[in-house]
């Protein structure tokens, strides 16, 4: 039996009004004009979807699950998901209010890897193998078409998630013990010009190091044994597409990163094959195999996986190549966003990778950060103010923050309710799904590009990141995931979790519908109206770029009501209840007197 909030019941209540003609869904051929921040994505991993063809869960591998990846039992193992099970519920994403689907790597992986004992498969999809075809698992290339179309025709947008970092571990360096215990070995002590340290054998001669990226430099460095002797297993000498990749020449080979100065872009992302994205050979490789996925498919914009581990020459050519190739494909708004990953609300951490490496866009991994501290209560409303001030910080200031992918949890960090949990440990029940609640309204209405996780928007809670946020949406067999107590409902994840009455999937759908039926929320400028370093109100103004109307959004982070005069536009005088309870009328000129309830929030459109 679900248990139903009293936000989500007064948000129903709220918008029992009809939108306006301009809420209706646009015509499917239209999906082209919107601009990336028009949208509201929804993420999803294939595999711990939907499972729409028992036939390929083993991939069609034969053995045991360390052979094929499968073991729908283990969280580290193939599920059975894939992409016909996404077509499947592609009534249940748009009914959400999505008007884009973003889904994790798609390309062939390595089924397992990792030492005895340690093993896990690659059904997440960042470890390729081959970057021209579809995992087995997860189906074909015909079927990655067919989802596309079927995406395309309901006037959504599709998102594919790419990675240009690494490969899937296969090349492995002798001097190691095993390959997750493989020290960084800096150019300092190990040149490229020399085998094994500053007193080794000569090799490698002319090469001038990785800074100079043109052909002829490159053509000089021909021996990989610089830092470690590189050995492939004989059975995988072959295993990756294109086959260029096979080469351990394209590599860094220096061992693992530790995710700080040189080792950030040059050393292996635990074990994984770090791809020599300097040379010039690989930034071609990379634009030809990723032009062509735009040019067969037309999707409509890149996720780009560990983006702030690749240097920044490389995007300096490959976003460009990528634009162009979509603009010649038809597609004009193209929508490339990197991975700039950080647990800190360090706007100036992303910022610099729009302003240096030219990247189109980032995620806000610094929005995720001030909103689990405000909704939490650890902290008062003012950071969210901190965070928007450094809006300007990127390269095109605050008309490009609009276009950031927001989120609030995501499949490596884990769920907003467990987020929030680390801050605020008693935490639980109805005050957890209320302020869960409170966090998709800022999602949900304040600017950037929400992105929803699947599984969010039916209470999935988790009880931590990486393989413990990725729970299966179809019934699942892991007895930790199935354990876990889930927001709003009484149900479990041993069964299907497609319920479009959940309290969070009815209110997540009511908001994406106002977003997307008023340009305030959507491209519209933020004003900042009120905060405080305490828990409680955070006021905030966006304006409609085309009329200058004002939408006044309301939230309240503390545990009591909050009666308030807040600032506004002389010009707003009565207001519209979108979500919430809102004042019928100005109090003054400039200002409202707000009634705003514990944990509650509201969308006012003044008029």
């Amino acid at each position: 039996m679900a248990i139903v909030s009293t936000v989500g019941a007064a948000l129903a209540a709220a918008i029992a009004i009809s939108l306006p003609q301009a809420a209706q869904a646009a015509p499917a051929s239209d999906y082209r004009s919107r601009l990336p921040q028009d949208e509201v994505i929804y993420f999803l991993l294939p595999d711990r979807f939907e499972n729409g063809d028992p036939t390929n869960d083993r991939g069609h591998l034969s053995g045991g699950r360390l052979a094929t990846g499968f073991d729908p039992t283990d969280k580290g193992f193939y599920h059975g998901g894939d992409l016909k099970g996404v077509i499947k519920r592609l009534d249940y994403i748009q009914g959400l209010g999505a008007t884009a689907v973003w889904v994790a790597p798609i390309f062939t992986n390595k089924p397992v890897q990792g030492p005895p004992g340690r093993e896990s498969a690659g059904y997440h999809g960042y470890w390729i193998t081959d970057f021209t075809h579809v995992d087995p698992h997860l189906g074909t290339n015909a079927d990655f078409k067919a989802l596309v179309d079927a995406v395309h025709a309901r006037g959504m947008k599709f998102y594919m998630d790419i990675v240009v970092n690494h490969t899937a571990d296969v090349i492995q360096l002798a001097e190691c013990n095993n390959q997750l215990d493989c020290p960084y070995r800096s150019v300092a002590d190990y040149p490229y010009q020399l085998r094994g340290g500053v007193n080794g054998t000569p090799i490698n001669r002319g090469f001038t190091g990785e800074e100079d990226g043109s052909p002829a430099n490159f053509d000089r460095l021909r021996d990989p044994n610089y830092a470690y002797t590189v050995r492939i297993p004989p059975s995988e000498r072959n295993v990756k597409v294109p086959a260029w990749l096979n080469d351990p020449i394209y590599y860094h080979n220096r061992g693992n990163s530790t995710f700080r100065g040189e080792s950030s872009t040059m050393g292996d992302f635990s074990s994984l094959d770090d791809i020599f994205t300097e040379n010039p050979r690989v930034v071609q490789g990379m634009i030809d195999i990723y032009g062509a996925w735009i040019d067969r498919y037309g999707v409509d914009g890149f996720r780009i996986d560990t983006a702030q581990h690749v240097n920044p020459e490389f995007w300096q050519k490959f976003v460009p190549a990528m634009l162009a190739r979509a603009r010649a494909r038809g597609i004009p708004n193209f929508h490339i966003f990197g991975e700039v990953s950080t647990s800190e609300m360090d706007p100036a951490h992303t910022a610099v990778n729009t302003r240096v490496d030219k990247l189109p866009s980032v995620l806000d991994f610094p929005f995720t950060r001030a909103v689990v501290d405000v909704v939490s209560g650890a902290a008062g409303t003012d950071e969210l103010t901190r965070l928007f001030r450094a809006d300007s910080l990127y390269e095109g200031g605050e008309e490009a923050a609009l276009r950031l992918p927001t989120f609030i949890g995501n499949h490596d960090a884990g769920r907003f309710p467990m987020l929030m949990r680390m801050f605020a440990s008693k935490l639980a029940g109805e005050e957890l799904l209320e302020r869960d609640m409170l966090g998709h309204a800022m999602l949900l209405t304040l600017r950037g590009v929400p992105t929803i996780y699947s599984g969010d928007e039916q209470g999935f809670a988790g009880k931590g990141g990486d393989q413990d946020s990725r729970q299966d949406m179809f019934a699942s067999k892991v007895a930790s995931y199935n354990s876990d107590a889930l927001l709003g409902t009484n149900a479990t994840t041993a069964a299907d979790s497609f319920n479009p009455q959940h309290p969070l999937y009815r209110e997540i759908a009511q908001l994406s519908r106002i977003r997307t039926s008023h340009l305030a929320l959507t491209r519209g400028l933020q004003l900042i109206r009120y905060a405080s370093d305490k828990p409680g109100l955070f006021a905030v103004s966006r304006l409609d770029p085309a009329s200058g109307r004002e939408m006044l959004l309301l939230f309240n982070t503390s545990t009591t009501p909050i009666h308030q005069n807040v600032r506004v536009e002389t010009r707003s005088v009565e207001f519209d209840a979108l979500a919430g309870a809102c004042p019928a009328r100005a109090a003054a000129p400039g200002s409202v007197s707000v009634d705003v309830p514990a944990l509650g929030y509201a969308v006012c459109n003044a008029r």
